[in-house]
């Protein structure tokens, strides 16, 4: 027998394992991460300026379990952490709003549950290379794994691992919306290499007619004769071209996408687990439709390795798909949304609107708001609601997606809206609902069990 060739000890363990349906030497592996079992919660934006860990209520510290309740947890950080030290200094041009919040604000994401954040995002560069650097440092403090941002590119393109029960995890963070003094650069033997976020830049073809082509080809002559004659006409970042059926593409920048793809091959070697997200802002005709290039780009990542695809930026919901087996979120909107409670915005913003030296960021917020109009944050319902995916794989096979809905607050005064809650039922059925709508050219069949969307494989 077996165990007549054991020595005792080993014997024990033998019989330890089978009565405990231990795995070992029952054909799976005793190492809990080698077994294919994860589930990932996911959420979208979060700018936060204001603490989350005084409040109680039952929809707050239920949506709070089921982040922590998962194997690891993901947020886009979409604001920066420092004190206004000398070497951070208000870049000439910002995603809008120039953000900032406390460096404590980085131990309420880890309070939270959340293990992993993207910094690749239109406000990486707010305050320049030392406002992301200090912003990298306070997450990596409070615990976070923070990819996106880097001294070069390679360090900007480069994952972020974390080490969980269910196996490592290779975060990949990249930006198509930014701007281009944000776009982090090679180093070189002889050159270093310039900070900044790691892109996915895309490039625009619009497709005209034979009599639209001839009208752009005489207009642009006035300036530039060579483009009379010219077939294909490149002007202000748009490629224009003649053809049967006039239109709009964008595809991916072809340098951008095949260096990402090798990080994503790369960091499937090293981790079990390997998560790509985007910030990216542009649409195809409407702010709730991704733009071509970034299902290019999500597809692709998929293919090359990929085991989700998270998309965040225009503070909306866009749509869920399942590509080869891999769940891709094309946005998952806001989850923290305070950008109205900054504390200091810098001289270009006050006199875009007017304002002087005596006035205040409140009033700053007030006419931003008012000039804005329909089109303003707080006049949107759609900015205020999002869901929060738990991912669940087992076996490494992706088995269920549960989305679980959520609410910012929508109208409540600004001091407390922008903290996310679980719904009722009624206004979750409502966002589900919606999702479901969003979802559906993309073959995504959407059910709700118990006020939970669910997406089943």
């Amino acid at each position: 027998m077996l165990s007549s060739r054991l020595s005792a000890g080993a014997q024990t363990v033998l019989a330890l394992c089978i009565v405990s349906g231990t795995p070992a030497l029952l054909g799976q592996s005793s190492f809990e991460d080698d077994r294919g079992d994860f589930t990932i919660a996911l959420a979208g934006d979060a700018i936060i300026t204001r603490a989350m860990s005084p409040f109680r209520e039952p929809e707050f510290l239920g949506l709070r379990e089921i982040v922590q309740e998962a194997t690891t947890a993901f947020v886009n950080l979409e604001v920066l952490f420092h004190d206004y030290e000398d070497d951070v200094i208000p870049a000439s041009a910002s995603g809008g709003t120039y953000m900032r919040a406390e460096p404590r604000m980085a131990e309420e994401l880890a309070w939270w549950g959340f293990d992993m954040v993207s910094l690749a995002n239109n406000h990486t560069m707010d305050f320049s290379a030392g406002g992301a650097r200090r912003t990298k440092e306070h997450a990596e403090a409070a615990g976070l794994a923070v990819a996106g941002f880097g001294e070069n590119l390679a360090e900007a393109r480069a994952p972020a691992y974390v080490d969980t029960p269910g196996g490592r995890v290779a975060l990949i963070s990249i930006a198509s919306t930014f701007a281009d003094h944000m776009r982090a650069g090679h180093q070189r033997p002889d050159m270093r290499g310039r900070p900044g976020l790691s892109p996915i830049r895309y490039e625009t073809h619009v497709t005209l007619s034979a009599d639209d082509m001839a009208g752009l080809r005489s207009a642009l002559a006035y300036f530039r004769p060579q483009y009379a004659s010219q077939e294909t006409i490149v002007f202000g970042g748009v490629r224009f071209s003649e053809g049967a059926e006039p239109g709009l593409v964008t595809v991916p920048h072809a340098g951008d996408l095949a260096d990402i793809l090798a990080v994503v091959e790369e960091a499937g070697r090293q981790a079990q687990w390997v998560i790509v997200t985007s910030h990216t802002h542009e649409g195809k005709g409407a702010r709730e439709v991704p733009a071509d290039f970034i299902v290019d780009v999500a597809r692709a990542v998929v293919d090359a390795g990929a085991d989700v695809f998270i998309g965040h930026g225009p503070h909306v919901l866009r749509a869920v798909e399942i590509h080869r087996g891999k769940p891709i979120f094309y946005s998952l909107a806001n989850f923290i949304f305070q950008n109205e409670t900054v504390e200091l915005q810098p001289h270009d913003n006050y006199t875009a609107f007017g304002l002087g030296h005596e006035d205040h960021p409140g009033h700053f917020q007030d006419v931003r708001i008012e000039a804005a109009g329909a089109s303003s944050f707080p006049a949107g319902k759609a900015f205020w609601e999002s869901v929060v995916p738990v991912v669940e794989f087992q076996g490494g096979e992706l088995a269920e997606i549960r989305l679980h809905p959520i609410t910012l607050g929508f109208e409540l005064p600004r001091p407390v809206r922008g903290r996310p809650m679980l719904t009722d039922a009624a206004l979750g059925r409502e966002i589900l609902d919606g999702l479901a709508e969003l979802s559906r050219p993309f073959g995504t069949a959407l059910a709700i069990e118990d006020g939970v969307g669910i997406v089943r494989p």
